[in-house]
C-alpha cells in the first residue's frame, strides 16, 4: 500500500538494534513511523519516501508485499499499488536468483542483517540488477518481516562488466596497450608491452615513456603529447621503440586520449603493434624485388653481349644462328637447375650433363666424375657457358667430331691452399691438333669468366688432343658434398665504318678501367671501348683485382659494376675518388643498390647501347677538375 495509507499491517514499532547502519534513512523513517501522532508528520515521512528514487518495500513474513513506495511500483513495472498489493515478491525475482532470495529472507526474519545483489523480471519484462540492503523489522500483527532498499545498478553493472571484458582484452592482448598521463607518465602496461618490450608493469608503472623511446625521436613523443593535451586523436603512425635488451623496435601506434565521465582530459592510451617481422620482410621484399630486377636486367645485357660477340664472329647468318641459338640454351639450362635450388647455386655433375651432349654421343666415349661440389649461381652460370663452349667445339673440331675420339671430365677439391676446384677436360683420339694462329671468342670467354671469379685456365693443344685444366677457389664456407680440342672460329675481319677516317674519335687513347664481374658484358664493353680507340685497363672481375689495378695502373676514367659476387664496390669506388679518376656505374640494380655516398654518380643501366659507353665517357673526361659526375639521370 502507499506510506500514506495505515493499514492493521502497518509497522507497529522497529527494534532499532535491528536497523542495519548501512540504511540509516531507513532507520530514521521507521522510528519516526513508530513514534509520529499527527496526519501531518505521517504525511511529511510518506511524501519523503515516495520522493525517494531507491525502492523501499516492506515485505510480510509470508514474503508478500506489505509496502511499496513510488520508485518500487516503477522499478517493477507496476501501474499502480493495487496491482502488487499482497502479491507475493518471488514472483518479481528472476528465476535463477528465486532460491537465495527465499534463504536471504528466512534470514532477515529470523533477525539477520542481509545484503545481495539479485535480477527481477518486471511486470512489461524489463530485467534488471538490482542491490539490496534489508534488515529485519516488527509488524503490527506481531511477526517479523523484511525492511529493505533496493537499487537497480543495471547501468553500473554494465559498466562493470564492459570494464572486465576491455580489461580481458587488454590483459590477452598481443598488442602493448599502455596508458599514460598528459604528461607523459605511465600509468598501466599490460602483458603484452611486457613481452614486445621486456620491461614488466612495476618497471614502467610511474615511468616516463620516453624511456622506451629512441634519443633522435624524442621530439616525435613530446609532438604527440602536444596533440594529446588538445584532445586530438593520433592516428596510426609507424616508428621505432626500444626494448630492455636495446634492440629497436619497428612498431605501429594509435594514440587516443582519455576523458572520465564529466568529459575532462585525464590522459591517453596508446596501442603498439610490433610490426619488425612485417618491416623486415618488406625490406626482404625489396631486396627480391631489386635482386630480380638486377638479375633480369644482367641476364638481359649477357644474351645482348652473347649476341654482339657471336655475330662479330659469325662467317653467316647460319653460323650466326647455331652459335647464339646454342649459347642461350647453354645459359637457359643453368638457369632451370638454379631455379629448382632457389637461385642458390648448382651442382657441377648435373651442370656437366646439362652442357655436355652426353646422349649424342654412343657407348662410352664420354666420362665424368669427381666429389659433389656445390657452385654458387654465378660461378654456375659462368662454368656452365665454359663447359658448352668447349663441347660445342670438341663436337665441330676435337674428339667428339669423329666415331673414335673420347672425352674425360675429372674434377677434384684441393684444400692445400684454399679451397680450389681443379677440372681437367681432356680429350684423346680426336683429329690432329695444331695450335690456333688466332684468338677466338671459346677461348677469350673460358679465360674471362673464370677470371671473373680469381680463376685461373691452362690450355695445351697437343698432337693427340687438346687438355684444358681449369682451377675455380670455391668458398671455405660451402662443403664438396656428396683438356679439351679447341679450334677458334676465324677471326671476322672489322667492317670499316662508314667515314671512319674522316670523323674524331673523341675518347681515343684514353685509358678505361672496366670493373665487371659477367665476363660476357665485360667483353662487350672492352669491345665497345676498343672499337673507339680507348685502352682498356683489367677488366677486373674482383674486388682485389681492381683495387690492385688502380693503385698500379695511370687511368683516366672508370666503369664499374655495382656489385661484384655479392660484394659492394664501396671500397672501388673510394679509391677512385682518392685519386681523382671520374668514374660511373653501369649496372642492373636502380639507384638504390649504388653504394651510398656514390648515389649521385652516372648510373648507365643494363643492358645498355654502346654509344651510351661513350656518350658518359666523353662527358667524365671532359668535366672540368670533376672527380664525379653528379648528374643524376634515369
Amino acid at each position: 500500500m502507499p506510506w500514506g495509507t495505515p493499514s492493521a499491517q502497518e509497522v507497529k514499532s522497529v527494534d532499532d538494534k535491528s536497523v542495519s547502519s548501512e540504511i540509516p534513512i531507513m532507520s530514521q523513517m521507521a522510528d519516526q513511523s513508530a513514534e509520529c501522532h499527527s496526519d501531518k508528520e505521517r504525511q511529511l515521512l510518506a511524501a519523503i519516501i515516495d520522493a525517494t528514487s531507491e525502492c523501499i518495500k516492506i515485505v510480510g513474513s509470508d514474503g508478500r508485499l506489505v509496502q511499496m513506495n513510488a520508485a518500487g511500483l516503477r522499478m517493477i513495472e507496476a501501474n499502480n499499488w493495487a496491482q502488487v498489493e499482497g502479491a507475493p515478491v518471488i514472483n518479481l525475482i528472476a528465476p535463477e536468483f528465486r532460491d537465495e532470495w527465499r534463504a536471504n529472507h528466512k534470514r532477515i526474519c529470523a533477525g539477520e542483517k542481509v545484503s545481495w545483489t539479485f535480477d527481477i523480471v518486471g511486470y512489461a519484462g524489463t530485467r534488471r540488477h538490482m542491490e539490496t540492503h534489508a534488515v529485519p523489522i516488527r509488524l503490527h500483527d506481531g511477526e517479523t518481516g523484511q525492511l529493505a532498499i533496493t537499487r537497480d545498478i543495471t547501468a553500473r553493472r554494465e559498466d562493470e562488466l564492459q570494464a572486465a571484458r576491455l580489461a580481458a582484452i587488454v590483459a590477452s592482448s598481443d598488442d602493448a596497450i599502455v596508458s599514460k598521463t598528459l604528461e607523459g607518465f605511465i600509468t598501466s602496461w599490460n602483458a603484452g608491452a611486457e613481452r614486445i618490450f621486456g620491461y614488466s608493469a612495476e618497471e614502467m608503472i610511474g615511468q616516463h615513456i620516453t624511456r622506451i623511446v629512441p634519443p633522435e625521436l624524442q621530439s616525435e613523443e613530446e609532438d604527440i603529447l602536444a596533440h594529446l593535451r588538445r584532445g586530438e586523436h593520433v592516428d596510426h603512425f609507424e616508428t621505432v621503440r626500444l626494448a630492455k635488451d636495446g634492440r629497436r623496435i619497428d612498431v605501429s601506434v594509435t594514440v587516443s586520449p582519455m576523458r572520465d565521465k564529466s568529459g575532462k582530459l585525464i590522459g591517453a592510451s596508446k596501442v603498439g603493434r610490433d610490426i619488425t617481422e612485417r618491416k623486415r620482410f618488406e625490406r626482404l621484399q625489396q631486396l627480391l624485388i631489386g635482386e630480380l630486377n638486377h638479375r633480369v636486367k644482367n641476364t638481359l645485357a649477357t644474351v645482348q653481349s652473347i649476341a654482339n660477340q657471336t655475330v662479330y664472329r659469325a662467317k653467316s647468318a647460319n653460323d650466326f644462328a647455331t652459335s647464339f641459338g646454342g649459347r642461350l640454351q647453354a645459359l637457359a639450362r643453368t638457369h632451370t637447375l638454379l631455379t629448382r635450388s632457389t637461385w642458390q647455386g648448382a651442382v657441377l655433375s648435373d651442370i656437366v650433363r646439362d652442357q655436355v651432349p652426353l646422349s649424342e654421343i654412343e657407348g662410352d666415349r664420354i666420362s665424368y666424375s669427381g666429389p659433389m661440389v656445390m657452385l654458387n649461381a654465378q660461378a654456375a652460370l659462368h662454368l656452365s657457358l665454359v663447359l658448352h663452349e668447349l663441347a660445342t667445339n670438341a663436337m665441330k673440331y676435337g674428339a667428339l667430331s669423329n666415331p673414335l675420339g673420347k672425352l674425360s671430365i675429372r674434377w677434384m677439391v684441393r684444400t692445400d691452399a684454399g679451397r680450389n676446384l681443379v677440372l681437367k677436360w681432356q680429350e684423346r683420339g680426336g683429329p690432329t691438333v695444331t695450335v690456333p694462329q688466332a684468338r677466338g671468342f671459346g677461348t677469350t670467354l673460358i679465360e674471362k669468366s673464370l677470371d671473373a671469379h680469381g680463376g685461373l685456365t691452362s690450355i695445351r693443344y697437343e698432337a693427340e688432343g687438346v687438355t684444358c685444366e681449369i682451377m675455380l677457389p670455391l668458398p671455405e664456407s660451402e662443403p664438396a658434398t656428396g683438356g679439351s680440342y679447341y679450334k677458334p672460329l676465324p677471326e671476322r675481319p672489322q667492317a670499316p665504318r662508314s667515314m671512319q677516317s674522316s670523323v674524331e674519335k673523341p675518347v681515343a687513347g684514353k685509358r678505361i678501367l672496366i670493373v665487371d664481374d659477367e665476363p660476357l658484358i665485360a667483353m662487350d664493353i672492352v669491345a665497345s671501348l676498343e672499337d673507339e680507340g680507348c685502352q682498356i685497363v683489367g677488366p677486373a672481375g674482383t674486388l682485389q683485382k681492381a683495387l690492385n689495378l688502380i693503385e698500379r695502373k695511370e687511368i683516366d676514367a672508370a666503369l664499374l659494376d655495382a656489385n661484384l659476387s655479392g660484394d659492394p664496390v664501396d671500397t672501388i669506388a673510394a679509391a677512385l675518388a682518392r685519386r681523382k679518376i671520374p668514374f660511373a656505374f653501369v649496372s642492373g640494380y636502380g639507384r638504390e643498390g649504388l653504394p651510398e655516398a656514390y648515389q649521385q654518380v652516372e648510373l648507365i643501366k643494363k643492358p645498355f647501347q654502346r654509344q651510351q659507353l661513350v656518350d658518359v665517357i666523353q662527358q667524365m673526361l671532359t668535366e672540368d677538375d670533376t672527380v664525379v659526375p653528379f648528374r643524376k639521370t634515369t
